[in-house]
């Protein structure tokens, strides 16, 4: 197994921090994240000629036909930058989930536009109310219910719905299609609540949107591991410079341990995050318990350093005026985004039983 980076994912990865930090400055970031959507078109026709949009898409759809290990880079990047609006939504989630349940002509239709640049999409997952009444119901090719904290739902093109019956695509212009804002921790990824009353759908082909959905909580740490990097990264530049007692605090060995947990957790959560994107990309037996350890270890080790990174500044951590919150914000948020840690250690203890089960089986068959 080779455990570094190739030249290609070196260059890609030094590309897009280069690129994020001349187009996607912290100033942008703070002005996108003050405005009602995050969403700026500039920056999106941007992204998409680098050929962010189509990264991991097969060429006859206008993808780049890259594999699994580039997306997590360039996760990694935009969350070192913070990159507001809907690439995860877009990209990751519904593009994932219409390139494994659409047919060639359902991706030619929705994917091929996205990978271009020209359309945003979203996935509006299992998550609904309690009230039965509430709760997504199917006839005659139409929708009625209502589904929660789907992300950059307002400036989505396509909204691609996952439901117990199939997996279905829902022009965002379509009739009986409300939208409304949801409180958010993230300021930089808006939520809402979707509601559907008879509105028209289209059913994709399959239902194994499960793929999808590991690899967009694998590229969801990579994303982790980037703003995990930056708050190491702030923390320990405000060690080296501020002073206390005559010395910067970074001299004092309560403040090393800090920093030096906040750099383990970060590394350990980088190296789970690209074994997790291996895994997938190579179709490894263990690939769905390694996108799930990735996640399980990450939404603590991002609680842990955005505390520490806190306890560092102090008071300063969570003002305004101090980039660092933002992180920490981001990293709350993804904590509990597609399986909190308890949901994913659940998870993993069934994976584990279920092959032991059916190895037991065989042997015995056998």
């Amino acid at each position: 197994m080779q455990f570094g980076l190739s030249e290609s994912q070196k260059i890609l990865k030094d590309n897009a921090r280069r690129f994020f930090s001349v187009e996607c400055p912290f100033t942008e970031v703070r002005r996108l994240m003050e405005t009602e959507t995050a969403y700026d078109a500039v920056l999106w026709s941007k992204m998409a000629e680098q050929g962010f949009t189509g990264i991991i898409f097969p060429e006859e759809f206008g993808g780049l036909g890259l594999g699994k290990v580039e997306l997590i880079l360039l996760m990694e990047e935009m969350g070192y930058a913070l990159v507001p609006g809907p690439f995860f939504s877009t990209v990751v989630m519904a593009g994932s989930v219409l390139d494994a349940c659409g047919s060639a002509e359902q991706k030619k239709k929705y994917l091929e536009p996205i990978c271009s640049g020209h359309a945003r999409s979203t996935v509006a997952m299992l998550l609904e109310p309690n009230a039965a009444d509430a709760r997504i119901t199917i006839a005659s090719g139409r929708l009625t219910g209502q589904k929660l904290f789907v992300p950059d739902a307002a400036v989505a093109d396509t909204i691609v719905v996952v439901t117990s019956s199939g997996v279905f695509v829902v022009d965002a212009k379509a009739p009986g299609l409300t939208i409304a804002r949801m409180n958010v921790m993230d300021l930089t990824r808006k939520l809402y609540s979707v509601q559907f009353n008879n509105t028209p759908a289209e059913k994709l082909a399959t239902t194994r949107w499960m793929q999808a959905l590991d690899l967009a909580t694998a590229a969801l740490v990579g994303e982790m591991v980037g703003g995990m990097q930056r708050t190491l990264d702030i923390t320990v530049q405000y060690a080296k410079t501020r002073k206390q007692f005559g010395k910067p605090i970074g001299s004092f060995q309560a403040v090393q341990h800090q920093c030096a947990d906040m750099y383990l957790e970060t590394e350990s959560s980088r190296s789970a995050a690209y074994y997790a994107a291996w895994a997938l990309q190579e179709n490894a037996p263990d690939a769905a318990v390694a996108v799930s350890i990735a996640k399980m270890y990450a939404s603590d080790a991002c609680r842990n350093v955005g505390n520490h990174g806190i306890q560092v500044y102090g008071g300063m951590g969570f003002t305004w005026e101090n980039d660092l919150h933002l992180y920490y914000r981001r990293a709350k948020a993804s904590e509990t985004m597609l399986g909190d840690a308890i949901h994913h250690r659940e998870r993993i203890a069934r994976l584990v039983i279920d092959s032991r089960a059916i190895s037991a089986h065989e042997a015995k068959s056998a």
